[in-house]
């Protein structure tokens, strides 16, 4: 077969394998990381046999979900890293950050299963809390933030920012920010001076409240 011949199943090929990886996105969104291969194979449009060429099982494709998340972070610290004011890197890692946390509902659930005794998977991990770590402790030392300011402070930080935008994605999709900003002000950041979202209106709290289980409004 000649290499022009190639290319086409190339290409075919990495389209299959991003069908499948944003299709398993928007399921484990809704439903977490319990829909078989076979569910997701018939909500892309493929054939089961194309899916398991791709990802051999379930832990495959929630790994591969989460390298790639990981590298997009891995990329975010380092170009922050870059910066040489300590207070204006932080400050971007925390709130791009907080904007991939936000636009992503399935975020929580791939880092819930991902599998950390693979070493691929763990070395991932690792090499992201140092550089991290590395941009908290810049911080510190320039006292741009409290000085107990910790890097567990950023992950609970992501972390109350995932519990708003899932809450009120679907009411007011920029909540999260004003919020954001609440807390870096609170870890002794100085304000941004760029304007951020107002409190949500009663109509907008409302239509955020819990809702009972099985989907009723």
């Amino acid at each position: 077969m000649s290499p022009e011949t190639q290319r086409p199943l190339r290409a075919d090929a990495e389209r299959n394998r991003r069908l499948i990886m944003t299709t398993a996105d928007r399921l484990f969104a809704r439903r977490g990381a319990t829909v078989p291969l076979n569910e997701i194979a018939r909500e892309a449009g493929l054939g089961v046999g194309t899916v398991y060429r791709r990802f051999p099982d379930l832990q495959a494709l929630v790994d591969a979900l989460f390298t790639e998340r990981f590298t997009v972070f891995l990329h975010l610290a380092a170009t922050a890293a870059e910066q040489p004011d300590p207070a204006g890197a932080l400050r971007h890692y925390l709130l791009e950050a907080a904007r991939m946390r936000a636009e992503d509902r399935a975020l929580e659930v791939v880092l819930a299963n991902a599998d950390f005794t693979k070493v691929t998977t763990a070395r991932t991990r690792d090499r992201l809390g140092r550089l991290v770590d590395g941009l908290v402790a810049r911080a510190v030392a320039a006292s741009a933030v409290r000085e107990d300011f910790a890097s567990a402070d950023v992950y609970a930080f992501l972390y109350m920012i995932g519990a708003v935008a899932d809450r009120t994605n679907d009411v007011a999709p920029d909540a999260w920010r004003r919020y954001a900003e609440a807390l870096m002000v609170g870890f002794g950041l100085d304000p941004s001076p760029a304007p951020h979202p107002t409190a949500m209106t009663d109509g907008q709290l409302l239509g955020s409240w819990p809702k009972p289980s099985g989907g009723q409004d």
